[in-house]
């Protein structure tokens, strides 16, 4: 090195990595519309996709109105219509961009989707603070991978990557709980329902046999009449005649 260079500062460094990164997005951002279904559908595209800044290829601090204009270019890219001989998969994709959207342009829910960045950000600045700790404190004198700038932003991808899969995790396991929850109550309704019927059938059919029984009763009481009358009939004519002596 020259006396009249300037050894380059860790923040030059990241402005320059930084730069790269921004030109490598632009230019994988002009992708053809069949590699950008490849993209939006390659392995693992599941776990990618959830984070809808990554599915856009935009960065979290970009305006609602460029965000929603690199929308509407991608929608187009992979939109069905355009793509007549990859057409079921290029509906995936068309959906993909779409849920992204929806996550966006929604000022609560694209909170959420930055608040994830800026969390990555402080665990990873927590993880690298812990590993300088421990260098410190074992006396030795090293650096850490994350000194360098392009893996300390992919130490922060990882970890945005992570978070997201955990909020994924978490809304599966509560819907999970709501669909048992409502089929729990959903079968106590239906067996509440059918108690009542039950319950009304029966009720139903009481009162549809009430007059038989009524009638039964009546007539019970009339055979037991009819037998009595009978028997008392039969036993008069059991009864001997009364002896009367002869008269002389």
């Amino acid at each position: 090195m020259s006396s009249e260079e300037k050894p380059t500062t860790s923040k030059e460094s990241f402005d320059v990595f930084y730069e790269e990164v921004k030109e490598i997005e632009k230019r994988d951002s002009v992708l053809t519309s069949s590699q950008q279904i490849d993209r939006l559908l390659r392995p693992g595209s599941t776990y990618f996709n959830l984070n809808p800044f990554e599915v856009l290829q935009i960065e979290p601090e970009l305006p609602i109105d460029q965000i929603k204009k690199r929308y509407r270019q991608l929608s187009i890219l992979v939109h069905p219509d355009k793509n007549q001989d990859d057409k079921e998969r290029a509906q995936k994709a068309f959906e993909i961009i779409n849920r992204a959207w929806k996550i966006l342009e929604n000022e609560v829910t694209r909170k959420k989707c930055l608040d994830v960045y800026e969390e990555a950000k402080e665990r990873t600045d927590h993880m690298i603070a812990e590993k300088r700790r421990k260098i410190k404190k074992e006396n030795r004198f090293e650096t850490i991978p994350e000194d360098d700038p392009a893996k300390y932003k992919h130490a922060i991808y990882v970890m945005v990557m992570k978070l997201f899969a955990d909020m994924e995790r978490r809304r599966q396991q509560l819907d999970q709980r709501d669909q048992e929850e409502r089929k729990r109550k959903r079968e106590a309704e239906i067996e509440e329902e059918e108690r009542i019927k039950a319950d009304r059938e029966w009720q139903k059919n009481f009162e549809e046999s009430r007059q038989s029984r009524v009638n039964s009763w009546h007539d019970f009481q009339a055979g037991k009449s009819k037998k009595a009358k009978k028997q008392k009939r039969m036993q008069g004519l059991m009864v001997p005649p009364k002896f009367k002596p002869e008269s002389r």
